[in-house]
């Protein structure tokens, strides 16, 4: 399956992006992890993304074309892909459409995580990070440490990262809003688009995910 996944910053797309990955046995190609390689890597996309953030300014889209582009040539998307990430904006969309009209292939799907803002808002502003192990991570709703401010598992202090802030998660979601939200109904439009919510228990969220998606697959 090639498939499309979206939703607001707080969805839980990376989490189900790995899982979905793994019980479809295809490759979970995430922008963030892209650009990791190819920098660490030293490619010449890497050298010139690089180049670019370090000045403090947005890589350009047409960089970001070319890193999925290659990726998406490797034998292991021979079967079937999962993007996570890619498209952002519509011009991506449109890109991505042409790349794959080249590759003479096309999408499946594009898995639509749909989450209230509110609830947004609670997850990600909620979540607090040990200072010693960022893989240490708890919230004050869903998972309080036994001690308030303390890692359970180390005794770290526990924090709020600057950008999980209230006022930043909202500034996201509008950014999502205006950016990444139209992408939905550019697929909608050639009948692509399946919206499920992403309430819930991971491991619900993804069965949920797995039979819209075998169900779209089929119709």
């Amino acid at each position: 399956m090639r498939i499309v996944l979206v939703g607001p910053p707080g969805a839980g797309k990376g989490t189900q992006a790995a899982l979905l990955a793994k019980t479809l046995s295809i490759p979970h190609v995430s922008t963030g992890d892209l650009f990791r390689a190819n920098i660490s890597q030293g490619t010449e996309l890497g050298r010139l993304a690089k180049s670019i953030m370090d000045t403090g300014k947005l890589v350009p889209d047409e960089v970001t074309i070319a890193m999925v582009k290659d990726r998406l040539r490797h034998d292991d998307s021979g079967n079937g892909f999962l993007l996570d990430g890619f498209p952002r904006n519509t011009a991506q969309a449109v890109a991505l459409d042409e790349i794959l009209a080249e590759f003479g292939i096309a999408l499946d799907g594009v898995l639509d995580l749909e989450v209230p803002e509110d609830e947004v808002v609670r997850r990600i502003a909620g979540r607090r990070l040990c200072r010693n192990d960022s893989g240490h991570i708890f919230h004050v709703l869903y998972n309080p440490p036994a001690v308030e401010g303390v890692c359970d598992i180390c005794g770290g202090e526990l924090y709020q990262r600057s950008d999980d802030s209230e006022e930043t998660v909202r500034t996201r979601l509008e950014v999502y809003h205006t950016e990444t939200e139209p992408i939905i109904e550019y697929y909608a439009k050639q009948g692509l688009v399946t919206t499920i919510s992403a309430l819930g228990k991971v491991d619900e969220v993804t069965e949920r995910a797995i039979a819209a998606l075998r169900e779209n697959a089929n119709d």
